[in-house]
């Protein structure tokens, strides 16, 4: 932002972000002048800060005119429509093939063909199968045993790191089934929470008893569970052969591993050459092999594409054990979450039913005073000295190429209007057109005057730049 491109490009810029500083992501993406062009999975900042979409579907890529908010609509009208092109298609193979059972009797021109169109159909259902049934990650969890109906009774937690207050005074009851979202700023301590509800830190004052029989697994941000010189097989199989116990049942790693999205040909590679997303889905494989009545999760959705997003979603919903979830995915949290756990300064934690949007919904005033005390008693920066254009900017040069396409269309159209109102018996036969067309003449030739002028402000605008350089 400090360098005033022309185009910003963004690679999932809201990885590791929290809400705040994405929320003023957002706010200076509806700020600033030039293009943009995000890549991201996060689907409420797609909503917020897009202005059209390019869709990647089949080997190509669609494009709508209107942001991310509008992109489901749309996408159920292309897929519906490729469902009757399909059906479509099917009835004509089918007659096709019909004809060509009955036997050609001769090789004449015409009859090779429409053999030729019948392979071409052909070739073409089976690219359109193909496509159509590309795989998605199929995610379950193997659940343990039933756990108590108590999970974590956590009582007057109270935590400081020197003098200042991480938790005051909390306390939170975790039933069984209970989908819970921990939110926050970075270094608000939702990490520290986690830890103190799974009793793997002591509070300074405070209890926290667990419920019998828990089973947990744990998927960390950093993906610890994962040992980066194992391979993909190794991961799934850290005891060796060719077996991974699923949900008490031996499944082949192979079988396993496709259910994650990785292919036969990936297993012996190296969990270090993994993408962000492959190593997610291969931390979440590994987890959810074990059985569990507890599944803790940090930032689960870092890097994972929209088909894998919904499976989790769905497997969270139907999923009998108790969940806790640290995530900065809003929509995420909305889709999946019973409860929102989060902090609202100096020391104070509150729980709200429902999902983020409740949570902000409540408690967004609160989160709003906290970061202008945050922002007031930061150390205010130097004011930023203004760079010296020495060339159009995108919006300038966008602007003139438009301009040099409208002019001449206008005087096209001025040109054909005057004809038109030069017509010796056009009035007398038409008074309403003759006064239409005059008042479009009079509009036309002012239109043309403003562009001309804009466009000559533009044009000495960027000689001056030229002879600064």
């Amino acid at each position: 932002m400090a360098a005033s491109p022309d185009i910003l490009l963004l690679d999932e810029p809201t990885n590791h972000l929290d809400v705040a500083a994405i929320e003023q992501l957002e706010q200076r993406m509806a700020a600033f002048n030039g293009a943009c062009l995000v890549i991201s999975h996060d689907r409420r900042f797609l909503e917020r800060a897009t202005t059209a979409t390019l869709w990647l579907r089949q080997r190509k890529v669609l494009a709508l005119d209107q942001g991310y908010a509008k992109f489901e609509e749309w996408a159920e009208r292309i897929e519906a429509e490729d469902e009757r092109t399909a059906a479509r298609l099917v009835t004509h193979l089918k007659a096709e093939e019909h004809w060509l059972r009955r036997g050609v009797t001769a090789r004449r021109s015409r009859n090779e063909g429409r053999r030729r169109k019948l392979e071409a159909m052909r070739s073409e259902r089976r690219e359109r199968t193909a496509l159509t049934h590309a795989p998605k990650a199929a995610l379950q969890a193997a659940k343990g045993a039933d756990s108590s109906r108590l999970v974590i009774d956590a009582a007057n937690l109270s935590i400081t790191y020197g003098d200042r207050p991480i938790i005051a005074n909390f306390s939170l009851r975790v039933m069984r089934g209970d989908r819970i979202g921990l939110v926050g700023p970075n270094g608000a301590g939702k990490t520290t929470l986690l830890e103190l509800l799974l009793k793997k830190r002591d509070p300074d004052e405070g209890t926290v008893r667990l419920g019998g029989n828990l089973e947990i697994a744990y998927v960390d941000q950093a993906r610890a569970i994962l040992n980066t010189d194992d391979t993909i097989w190794d991961a799934l199989t850290p005891l060796g052969g060719d077996q991974v116990m699923v949900r008490g049942a031996p499944k082949h790693v192979a079988a396993y591993a496709g259910e994650f999205l990785f292919t036969s040909a990936q297993l012996r590679q190296p969990v270090s050459a993994l993408s962000g997303g492959e190593r997610n889905r291969l931390a979440l494989a590994v987890a959810l092999a074990k059985p569990a009545n507890l599944l803790v999760l940090d930032e689960p959705t870092n890097d994972l594409d929209m088909d894998t997003l919904d499976a989790l979603e769905d497997m969270l919903a139907t999923y009998d054990g108790t969940v806790l979830i640290v995530s900065h995915d809003r929509a995420f949290l909305d889709g999946v979450a019973t409860q929102i756990v989060g902090p609202l300064g100096g020391g104070k934690w509150v729980e709200t039913p429902g999902g983020w949007s409740d949570f902000e919904r409540e408690h967004g005033s609160a989160r709003a005073v906290q970061r202008r005390q945050q922002a007031g008693a930061a150390k205010p920066a130097a004011p930023a000295q203004p760079r010296k254009a020495s060339k159009l900017s995108y919006k300038e040069e966008r602007r003139a190429a438009e301009l040099d396409a409208l002019m001449p269309k206008l005087t096209a159209e001025i040109s054909k209007l005057e004809a038109t109102l030069a017509a010796p018996n056009f009035f007398a036969e038409a008074p309403d057109r003759f006064h239409q067309a005059a008042n479009r003449l009079e509009t036309a030739r002012a239109e043309h005057a403003a562009a001309e002028t804009e466009w000559l402000e533009i044009e000495l605008r960027r000689e001056a730049l030229a002879a600064e350089e």
